[in-house]
């Protein structure tokens, strides 16, 4: 896959609770006052198809997916997710704002769920071929303060009844990728209140609208 990449992809990834929708929010409103085309999205989700993947991957109910099924219909939706929306948006010059993408995947059904990172890096090049985000902001805390969090918000999904333990080793993974990508990957302290997370974020993005 060859992408004529005019527009930026920019993801945001973290465990429970960290607060990427309230960041989401923030990251959309400083490019959109810059001028700049946003499009945003999420993993799983965007177009019709992958939402409904979306519903199947996280419904409470659906307690007999097995590890694999779960790593393939995630890279299904993927699939769908980038020829429908993401690749289009990009090649018109927009920017793409995604709440989570593979560093997810690598978090959650490698780390979690124990699934070989190669493995995983094979589905990755064959959805994505070399199509990766120009940067990831990973919204980091100690997970029990996280999951507090989380749970104190809504009914957790399929994934937020994990036990804490696989949430230490998603992020374990997430840590160490942005260790080996910190060029892409922003490590932003999420403990500390709302406005000082977002002044880590803003920051960022100064320097990347800068270029």
């Amino acid at each position: 896959m060859v992408v004529n990449m005019k527009g930026r992809f920019i993801t945001l990834e973290g465990t429970e609770g960290v607060g990427k929708t309230s960041n989401l929010n923030f990251i959309e409103n400083i490019l959109r006052d810059a001028g700049i085309d946003v499009v945003r999205t999420r993993e799983p989700g965007g177009p019709p198809l992958s939402e409904t993947i979306r519903k199947m991957v996280l419904d409470t109910h659906q307690d007999d997916i097995c590890d694999d099924t779960e790593l393939l219909l995630m890279f299904a939706a993927r699939a769908q997710h980038l020829h429908q929306l993401i690749i289009p948006a990009l090649e018109a010059g927009k920017w793409v704002v995604c709440d989570r993408f593979t560093d997810a995947t690598y978090a959650y059904q490698g780390g979690g769920r124990g699934i070989d990172q190669s493995r995983i890096a094979i589905l990755e090049k064959w959805v994505q071929g070399d199509l990766r985000p120009d940067l990831t902001f990973l919204l980091d805390m100690p997970v029990e303060d996280g999951l507090a969090r989380a749970s104190s918000r809504s009914e957790p999904d399929r994934f937020e009844l994990e036990k804490q333990d696989f949430f230490e080793h998603v992020r374990h993974t997430y840590l160490r990728r942005a260790k080996a990508e910190p060029e892409r990957v922003k490590i932003i302290d999420a403990s500390p209140s709302l406005d000082k997370v977002q002044h880590q974020i803003g920051e960022v993005l100064s320097e990347i609208l800068a270029q």
